[in-house]
């Protein structure tokens, strides 16, 4: 059997593969604004590299891994901001039946997940109605949604499938500061293909990699400041120096209780044992996230035109990403019962 230290760096850099890694920021700076936000050319790229299918069962024609694999790919995908909708297309792909899954999987077709409703819920049902076929309700907070082919829509009783085009069926689309979109589904008698399922496991899933990537986004940003630190002298350079040890550990705090939600996700534990450890990797991911891109941000101080913005970006990225998928007040009520 592989020496677990080595397999995790084996998957990590595999992981980076399906990164586009140029160096820079370039890519990501291009891309900001623009409408879908990400380049489909490079979603191909990373479907072919199985990454979409690693949540997929393996009767389904996926990879069947848990979430340990998946999040060592958010990660990395982190540290390069790629804008690219990988989780949230995950939990769509493995709720879907395997007959609709070959163009998801191949790239060719993306369906994001529409199933909040509230805002900070993680209710993925509410008052969304499928009658006869026809699904009314609306699904708010979807993120880079102008680029979804349709929508899997969180229904009572399961879930169903709507063409992003189909009659009865509108998107809202807002700009998000780090230059992404978010959008909300209106959808009025819309028709719809009835799928069964329940998608609140693939919600957790969602979440921890969510955290992973908030995880990759505080570790990018930290190693782009040490190298600074290595080249430059910024003002108050001892200072940020030890500012930087600060913030190391808070990455090192933010791996473990990522690791720790993982492993509770892919144990044999209660539904309410692995909310609580996917609440305390959120919320340590989306409080660090701020905290150690805002202080690399802060020790570049003096730094070139170009340097600055790029190391805006890790800051404004965590920002938009902290209170996703449950604000940091939901995520505390469904850690604490559990933990104390």
């Amino acid at each position: 059997m592989m020496d677990p230290l080595k397999h995790l760096q084996l998957v990590k850099a595999r992981a980076a593969g399906a990164a586009p890694r140029k160096g820079d920021l370039a890519r990501i700076t291009a891309l900001r604004d623009t409408l879908p936000g990400f380049d489909r050319a490079v979603w191909r790229e990373i479907c072919e590299k199985g990454w979409l299918a690693l949540r997929v069962a393996k009767t389904a024609g996926g990879a069947g891994r848990g979430a340990h694999r998946f999040c060592r790919v958010a990660e990395q995908l982190g540290t390069e901001l790629a804008p690219e909708p990988l989780m949230t297309a995950a939990m769509a792909a493995q709720l879907l039946p395997q007959e609709l899954l070959a163009p998801v999987l191949a790239g060719e077709r993306i369906i994001l997940p529409a199933w909040q409703e509230g805002p900070n819920s993680l209710d993925p049902i509410g008052e969304t109605t499928l009658r006869n076929g026809k699904v009314s309700g609306r699904k708010l907070c979807i993120p880079m949604a102008a680029g979804a082919d349709a929508f899997l829509v969180t229904v009572p009783g399961g879930l169903a499938l709507v063409e992003h085009d189909g009659p009865g069926v509108s998107l809202e689309i807002r700009q998000t500061p780090d230059g992404g979109n978010i959008g909300t589904l209106i959808l009025d008698q819309a028709p719809a293909a009835t799928i069964d399922g329940d998608a609140t496991e693939a919600l957790e899933h969602t979440i921890i990699a969510t955290a992973a990537y908030l995880l990759g986004v505080m570790d990018g940003a930290l190693n782009r400041t040490l190298d600074y630190l290595k080249t430059h002298e910024p003002p108050h350079a001892e200072k940020a120096w030890q500012h930087s040890n600060d913030m190391q550990v808070q990455v090192s705090l933010t791996r473990a209780a990522v690791t720790s939600g993982v492993e509770a996700l892919d144990a044999d534990t209660t539904l309410a044992q692995r909310q609580s450890a996917v609440s305390r990797a959120k919320l340590r991911a989306a409080d660090s996230g701020i905290v150690v891109t805002r202080a690399c941000s802060q020790m570049q101080t003096g730094a070139g035109y170009a340097l600055s913005n790029e190391i805006a970006l890790f800051l404004t990225k965590a920002t938009v990403l902290a209170p996703w998928y449950g604000s940091s007040r939901v995520h505390r009520a469904r850690w604490r019962p559990v933990a104390a």
